[in-house]
């Protein structure tokens, strides 16, 4: 397995059953807001302007953006994650959609997927976890999605920030301990180098800066 696999496979082992039953109030609740400073609601304000009917995500965590998103009509809705357990817990909170769940590295190009082409893809909080800098992995997570997306449909999600960006000490420290375990994986993460890799997978893009979370979307050209 290649360095980049490996680590991406080592960092996705944190997500226990256990862990993501705390992963809604720790991460999304405590950290989101008071360290990462970028309250989960502002998250899900952005899944509820880009979200579309036939939708993708990939890089599921717990499935709470899309259980709580204001979806545009009843969702036609397919999972990605290379984790077992975030794909099952997503699947489970989202049963009232019937999701299609794919375990897959994000890392590889994707298989056939169920109900593609879609409208949306979701990579909230992915880009961080994968190994490398900006632009080099968003990128290669932009080309292996794209193909699944309708001319026109748009790519969107958020992701942690180390440089470009205000940091405040708890978020330097956290940011700073994460790394040192292999679950943050953002030391050569720059909003420039988003930027660069926006600029280049898409016909147009916006970028919303709060805290040091960049909330991101891309176009593909119709």
């Amino acid at each position: 397995m290649a360095g980049a696999e490996a680590e991406v496979h080592k960092g996705q082992s944190v997500y226990t059953p256990l862990f993501l039953k705390a992963y809604d109030v720790f991460v999304l609740g405590f950290s989101c807001r008071l360290v990462w400073r970028c309250p989960k609601a502002q998250m899900l304000a952005h899944y509820d302007r880009h979200i579309g009917a036939r939708h993708l995500d990939v890089g599921v965590g717990t499935g709470y953006f899309l259980d709580k998103a204001s979806w545009p009509t009843d969702p036609t809705l397919s999972l990605v994650d290379l984790n077992a357990n975030s794909l099952a817990a997503a699947s489970h909170r989202t049963r009232r959609f019937a999701p299609a769940a794919t375990e897959a590295d994000i890392l590889q190009p994707l298989p056939e997927l169920p109900h593609a082409p879609f409208d949306s893809v979701g990579v909230n909080f992915l880009l961080h976890c994968i190994p490398g800098a900006l632009p080099d992995k968003a990128t290669q997570v932009f080309a292996h999605v794209t193909p699944y997306v309708e001319p026109g449909g748009v790519v969107f999600g958020a992701t942690i920030l180390r440089g470009g960006v205000r940091r405040t000490p708890p978020a330097r420290v956290l940011m700073a301990a994460y790394n040192r375990r292999g679950i943050l994986h953002n030391r050569g993460d720059s909003l420039d180098g988003l930027t660069t890799a926006l600029d280049a997978a898409f016909d147009s893009h916006t970028v919303d800066v709060v805290g040091c979370v960049a909330l991101f979307a891309g176009k593909v050209a119709a």
